[in-house]
């Protein structure tokens, strides 16, 4: 078992996006929110699955709405397997995704084994 995402949003409770969707779908009481949170769920899991995250530098979302450098010092601080590549020049298009997506099924596969 492993998880495996594309410029994953993984702090929703501190972006607009994230927190958009959470008020929406779960309601004003952001302590709810924390059992969706990949933050708070990386800080509190105690099963550890591998993880594997790409993430363009171009994203024109990167700094505002994924943030993904929260995520990697949550990892970090829990002990939980990461693996963040950060692709210069890549932005959040389909091209992106069809140029990594292979890694990301030998990632899965790997894991089955």
């Amino acid at each position: 078992r492993s998880v495996s995402a594309f410029s994953p949003i993984v702090a929703p409770t501190q972006v607009p996006w994230g927190e958009k969707a959470f008020s929406a779908y779960l309601g004003p009481d952001r302590a709810s929110w924390a059992a969706y949170d990949p933050l708070e769920l990386v800080r509190t899991a105690t099963e550890r699955l591998p993880v594997l995250i790409d993430q363009g530098l171009a994203d024109q979302f990167l700094k505002e709405q994924l943030r993904p450098q929260l995520f990697q010092a949550a990892a970090q601080n829990a002990g939980q397997e990461l693996i963040l590549n950060l692709r210069p020049d890549y932005d959040h298009s389909y091209y992106f995704i069809a140029s990594f997506i292979a890694d990301h099924l030998r990632h899965f596969v790997s894991k089955l084994r």
